[in-house]
């Protein structure tokens, strides 16, 4: 991992948060903090809450109880106006990018520019492209998104996230639908742009490469007892987390590798190209 040093004071806190949909507990009794800088990986599980977590953070699902502080600020019990100017110091990159189709690059960013702010459409078209630029993507300000890569989308997405210089980035799943190389390709770009612009990131993923590679603290959500059961530097957690299930999902993929191939399983077993 490659960065500049993140403070230890905290950007977000979060205690004894509880979220439910009606009666159905999704999770309870979490208390973390992310500090300013970090790249705090939100993870666990299928199906154990993590995007049901960031929506709490990002203002799209209010907590059936508990506190959630930015700066200090309580996030959820101040009036509405206050926390609507809170959020737009939020950008969010959503997992499928989002984009939309009938835009270019360009017009993608530059949509909260427009709608935030008080800047001409020139001044507008010049700060999409800088943004664009940003993230590698200079030159394709006219292309729409079925003109390029998932990859390139990805980054797109993150660009207008970035339109208006937020202080937090909350990303959900950013590899997700990525080949190897150009999920790595994202992960630099993520611990670039925190070294460059000093921009605390919240990643909800479960890849091991981008957790280990980028990650600085996390939480781990358990989708059985619905309540965090470990927190702190992904690697610390690896190797030394008291709770096997946590050892075990974050060494999953060298258990996988000690295995090896499934003795049952021979080469006559497996389907031909044909039959695939």
């Amino acid at each position: 991992m490659t960065g500049t040093t993140h403070t230890s004071s905290p950007h977000i806190e979060v205690s004894n948060l509880d979220l439910s949909y009606g009666d159905f507990v999704i999770q309870k009794n979490l208390t973390f903090t992310v500090n300013h800088g970090d790249v705090f990986i939100i993870m666990g599980g299928s199906g154990c809450g993590k995007s049901t977590v960031l929506k709490c953070l990002i203002g799209l699902k209010s907590p059936a109880r508990g506190i959630v502080r930015f700066d200090g600020a309580d996030f959820w019990s101040t009036a509405a106006s206050t926390r609507e100017a809170m959020m737009r110091r939020f950008g969010v990159l959503y997992q499928s990018g989002a984009l939309w189709s009938s835009m270019t690059l360009a017009e993608n960013v530059g949509l909260p520019l427009g709608e935030y702010t008080e800047l001409g459409a020139a001044e507008i078209r010049d700060l999409a492209a800088m943004k664009l630029a940003l993230v590698g993507l200079a030159g394709f300000e006219d292309f729409y998104p079925s003109e390029i890569s998932g990859g390139m989308q990805k980054r797109a997405g993150i660009a207008r996230a970035m339109a208006l210089d937020p202080d937090v980035l909350f990303l959900d799943e950013p590899s997700a639908g990525l080949d190897p190389i150009s999920s790595k390709l994202l992960d630099d770009l993520i611990v670039e742009l925190r070294d460059s612009l000093g921009t605390t990131m919240v990643i909800v993923t479960h890849e091991l490469a981008s957790i280990f590679s980028i990650g600085t603290n996390s939480v781990f959500l358990d989708p059985v007892s619905k309540t965090m059961i470990a927190k702190g530097d992904p690697r610390e957690l690896r190797d030394h987390s008291p709770d096997p299930n946590v050892r075990e999902f974050l060494n999953r993929g060298a258990s996988a590798m000690t295995k090896g191939p499934d003795p049952a399983r021979t080469d006559s077993s497996r389907p031909t190209e044909a039959a695939r």
